[in-house]
């Protein structure tokens, strides 16, 4: 490989350094098993340097590997946002409280790998190269989800989530032999000068809709999210707030690539416009009935999965466009509402909406940034939440699935109950006296804050990112 071929792999390159430098602390072992006394604050500010890098390389463009693996608009803007996530789900998770310390930097590592697989899936243009990346991201959740300290429910979800993926992933390895029998190439370009019509080629369309489950599972799409709410309440908070981010991301960029090949009027799109309403319809009604705040996350993540589909729907560089943003929006949206979470609950224990009672008096920062997570995950104006929702809908418009419209709007409304009811909880309902609360860390309001203001911003000026990833979607599209 040359050194002009190295230089587009620089996102890349700095996670693999973050990963050598945690492999490396891992090994620095005193003679009691403990690491050494580095620690892993270090970390979310390299990780930072890699969304400098990312930044940098948005205009990169190429291809490695045999054409496998292809540098451009859409695979760099999905680095970057994978970059970003990973910052702050470090930063989120330096003081987990249910972690022990020796086990810190290898669950730190896990982390980053998992990383290094989402962005490498992101430049995967090659339908076995997809899948090992897929891999990759998903075996370092595997080790990291069951580790809660104690705590049964930790080892239910880890359970859960490794049986439900590994039947996930499997049926997406049988549809890639369906789609390599009947159209004989894994290349995405080649592939897209192919029929995707059930007339013309029926195994190809069973193929590529069995493939597709792999990343319906990570996108906690219905009827494939058993996991998710399960896996939410189990696992610890700081991991909730990786999982059910950062892998989504992984998920949307390749289905976007696999919508690119297809038409709005053919028979997947068809049977993707039924599970985004039976989803969103099933995730907000589920919601509806929870009392544990990270379970109504995870149904509400089941209704966002729906969201995006929305847009992939559409099948245009508009809508490819609008699922792409909607999903940068749908990771900071959680990961600020997950922030405040872990930065009230100290002992890591679950939070029920009962625990944010009062919460306007004790921590009034906290208060105002899960509002602000809160109402855009709603879509109320002016949060990044409404526009994206906006981008979606008229994305998809017009083009065969007026229905499908009708359905998300009505779906909006509905969920406007249970988030409203978090914020409620927090500013109407007061505190029990006799509960003792501990003080928030002062830069749990700083680094939250800096959260909320982003879905502030977006709302306001989504023109710039919208537009590059406008224009991402356009390179894609035959």
């Amino acid at each position: 490989m040359k050194f002009d071929d190295i230089s587009l792999l620089l996102p890349e390159l700095v996670q693999i350094l973050i990963i050598l430098g945690l492999f490396v602390q891992t090994l620095m072992k005193s003679e009691t098993g403990a690491t050494t006394d580095i620690g892993v604050r270090w970390v979310p500010w390299a990780a930072a340097v890699g969304i400098i890098v990312s930044a940098y390389s948005l205009k990169t463009s190429g291809s490695l590997f045999w054409d496998a693996y292809q540098m451009d608009g859409l695979s760099q803007f999905f680095k970057m946002a994978v970059a970003l996530g990973f910052t702050i789900a470090t930063l989120n998770a330096v003081n987990t409280p249910t972690v022990k310390n020796e086990q810190r930097t290898d669950y730190f590592l896990f982390f980053a790998l998992s990383s290094l697989g989402l962005m490498l899936l992101a430049s995967s243009v090659e339908l076995i190269t997809i899948y090992i990346s897929l891999e990759i991201a998903s075996y370092s959740l595997y080790a990291i989800i069951p580790l809660r300290g104690n705590d049964p429910r930790a080892a239910e979800a880890g359970i859960k989530y490794i049986l439900f993926g590994a039947a996930a992933t499997a049926i997406a390895l049988f549809g890639l032999s369906y789609i390599l029998a009947s159209q004989n190439t894994t290349y995405l370009h080649i592939l897209a000068t192919k029929s995707w019509s059930w007339s013309a080629a029926p195994m190809a369309v069973v193929g590529l809709t069995l493939f597709m489950v792999g990343f319906f599972f990570k996108l906690a799409l219905f009827p494939f999210h058993f996991w998710c709410p399960d896996v939410y309440d189990g696992t610890s908070n700081e991991t909730a707030a990786f999982a059910a981010t950062l892998p989504k991301l992984g998920a949307v960029v390749i289905l976007i690539r696999l919508v690119a090949l297809l038409k709005p009027e053919i028979e997947i799109v068809s049977i993707m416009a039924v599970l985004s309403a039976a989803s969103m319809t099933f995730g907000n009604l589920a919601a509806l009935a929870q009392k544990d705040v990270k379970r109504i996350l995870g149904y509400s993540s089941v209704a966002h999965a729906g969201y995006v589909l929305v847009g992939l729907v559409a099948a245009s560089a508009a809508g490819l466009s609008a699922a792409g943003f909607y999903s940068l929006i749908y990771l900071l949206m959680n990961l600020t509402c997950f922030w405040v979470i872990c930065s009230l609950s100290r002992d890591g224990k679950n939070l029920l909406l009962d625990d944010l009672n009062g919460l306007y008096q004790r921590a009034p920062y906290l208060a105002f940034i899960l509002a602000v997570g809160a109402f855009a995950l709603v879509g109320l104006p002016p949060t990044a939440g409404f526009i994206g929702k906006l981008f979606l809908l008229t994305a998809a418009w017009n083009r065969g699935y007026n229905w499908l419209i009708i359905i998300a709007a009505l779906n909006t409304a509905i969920s406007i109950y249970y988030y409203l009811n978090i914020v409620r909880h927090a500013y109407t309902h007061e505190a029990e006296e006799n509960i003792q609360f501990e003080e928030p860390r002062r830069y749990s309001s700083i680094w939250g804050g800096v959260l909320a203001a982003s879905l502030l911003v977006l709302g306001v000026m989504p023109e710039p990112v919208f537009r590059w990833m406008e224009a991402a979607a356009r390179q894609i599209i035959p």
